[in-house]
């Protein structure tokens, strides 16, 4: 008798191969297309990131009262202070005479020591007008009723008026422990004391009963040497030459002569500032050659995120012909900066150093400024082109959030090519699993019809 032979199957992997046959075209197409919105915020943090990164290197370099250009400036004598010179500094030769330094207030209150039933406010007083602040000595005193002198001295440093204009200290000699109070600015306005009025407690006598305070001053300097013009100020840091700041630590002596200052240009500062901005811009250069680079079958290299972007492309090419201002005699290759075969730019410190001696403003003017008030220059026409991709409505905003809603479809997307997988997954394995039973139930009746009429069965 003719027997039925059934194919040996598992319900579950078929029915898992023909669901995944069944979406397998728009599977592919929609990972593909998830990778290539993945890939796309990547490519777009990285090139928003260099572009903002630039910026702020011109902006160090050309922003609001910057220049390229490098001075140095050398006190005649180091004993009485310091000098230093940014590039709006002219070169040439200044005198000062010190004839006082200032100095900051301070106050002494000797012979304390740690008491109880203290309370109310100690008023720490600036300088001789209402500027101060005050001291809650309820909430300075200790869980055990005692206010120590370093509780003190912490509450004064930590009340919320302070601020750090006054830093309290606890210094002891012998038996003999002192709260020393220091204005950290200087000047005559800087004198410290403390007013007991508010104060309740044993304390109040004890900072009352031994005082003493030193006078603070302003500092008095004659620009211009003795015969110069008188400046009193509170600070010994001195700029009232332009783009000069002179800080003195020592006064001198009636008859001392004049100390000098010398100011001139520094090189090698000015082509290290150069040469910041030549990396800078190789930086964000590379970074887009990167982005639109084709894919090379010799090497086996992807193309770059932004291969057939036509802005991203234009951004590329954008930013070279904004290096070559139109017009005017200077151009950046006359000091010195010059671009390379592959398009990055390179220095020649001595061709710079030696244009820098026949045209000294010149590269601050080529370069002009990113300051808002600024007309002109390199930078500026760099600066107001790249805000059009940085900028807070600008490409790479407007890309990222477009970016972003096609990332989110492509989820939702993903989510209703899940629901139909898992739908025609049940649907198959039922099919399979009732075929399977079927084919289980015609097998044992075939064994069956088998047994009963087998022509080797005994009559």
């Amino acid at each position: 008798m003719s027997t039925i032979t059934a194919p040996t199957y598992d319900p579950t992997t078929t029915a898992q191969a023909l669901a995944q046959k069944q979406n397998a075209a728009a599977q592919s197409a929609l990972t593909s297309q998830t990778a290539a919105a993945t890939a796309t915020a990547t490519a777009l943090a990285k090139l928003g990131a260099s572009i903002t990164s630039f910026q702020s290197s011109l902006s160090t370099l050309t922003g609001t009262g910057k220049t390229v250009l490098s001075q140095s400036a050398t006190l005649s004598d180091t004993a009485y202070g310091s000098a230093t010179a940014s590039g709006r500094a002219v070169a040439g030769t200044y005198d000062f005479f010190v004839e006082k330094l200032a100095t900051a207030g301070q106050a002494t209150y000797s012979g304390l020591t740690d008491s109880t039933g203290n309370s109310g406010l100690l008023r720490v007083q600036l300088g001789t007008g209402g500027s101060g602040f005050d001291v809650d000595l309820g909430a300075a005193t200790g869980s055990d009723a005692t206010l120590s002198v370093r509780e003190l001295a912490a509450a004064i440093n930590n009340a919320g008026g302070n601020v750090g204009k006054v830093s309290a200290s606890v210094v002891t000699f012998g038996t003999n422990t002192q709260l020393v109070l220091s204005a950290t600015q200087s000047g005559a306005a800087s004198a410290v004391s403390l007013k007991l009025d508010g104060v309740n407690g044993p304390l109040k006598s004890a900072l009352g009963a031994n005082v003493s305070a030193t006078v603070p001053q302003d500092a008095v300097v004659w620009v211009g040497g003795q015969s110069g013009t008188r400046v009193q100020q509170a600070s010994n840091t001195f700029s009232n030459v332009d783009g000069l700041a002179v800080t003195f630590t020592k006064a001198q002596a009636s008859g001392d002569a004049n100390l000098t200052v010398a100011v001139k240009t520094d090189n090698s500062g000015t082509a290290a500032n150069v040469k910041s901005f030549v990396d800078a811009y190789n930086t964000l250069k590379k970074t887009l050659d990167g982005m639109v680079a084709a894919a090379n079958a010799d090497t086996g290299a992807a193309a770059g995120a932004f291969a057939s972007d036509a802005g991203v492309l234009a951004l590329q090419a954008r930013l070279v012909g904004l290096l070559r201002p139109a017009g005017g005699a200077l151009t950046l290759a006359s000091f010195g900066i010059t671009a390379q075969r592959d398009g990055t730019l390179a220095l020649d410190s001595a061709r710079l150093t030696k244009q820098l001696a026949v045209s000294p403003d010149g590269l601050d003017r080529l370069l002009g400024s990113t300051s808002p008030s600024n007309a002109g220059g390199v930078a500026k026409a760099l600066d107001t082109y790249l805000d059009q991709w940085s900028g807070s409505n600008g490409q790479i905003k407007q890309r990222t959030d477009a970016n972003s809603k096609q990332k989110t479809d492509l989820t939702k997307r993903q989510e209703t090519l899940d629901t139909q997988y898992d739908a025609a997954y049940a649907r198959y394995l039922k099919q399979f699993t009732d075929l399977q039973t079927l084919q289980a139930t015609m097998s044992s009746n075939v064994s069956l019809f088998d047994a009963l009429f087998s022509s080797d069965k005994s009559s």
